[in-house]
């Protein structure tokens, strides 16, 4: 079994994207960290421009971790506020929507 240590490392690559989008869709940028089984935990980013983002982590634990680390980044969940501080553009609803249909 893991320490505890190994389980939280949180990978560079990461931690540069996420501090990368929240120079660039300003802070605080909310962060939800959501279990995706066996790829592990999607981070998903909520700039306070609104912009939507994600990190893909090897675990939930990692992903709080990662909040925990970055600056700017505060742990939130899809309430209400979190939510309503979106902004998803057209060209995002049309890739969505390929997705759905493919």
């Amino acid at each position: 079994m893991a320490d505890e240590n190994t389980e939280t490392q949180v990978p560079a690559q990461a931690v540069k994207a996420a501090t990368a989008f929240v120079a660039a869709h300003g802070a605080p940028t909310k962060a939800v960290v959501a279990n995706i089984g066996r790829k592990g935990a999607r981070v998903v980013l909520v700039g306070d421009d609104g912009a939507l983002g994600d990190v893909i982590v090897p675990a939930p634990a990692v992903g709080e971790a990662l909040v925990e680390r970055v600056e700017g980044l505060e742990l939130s969940e899809w309430d209400r506020e979190t939510v309503s501080a979106t902004k998803i553009g057209a060209s995002h609803r049309r890739k969505m929507a390929a997705r759905t249909r493919g």
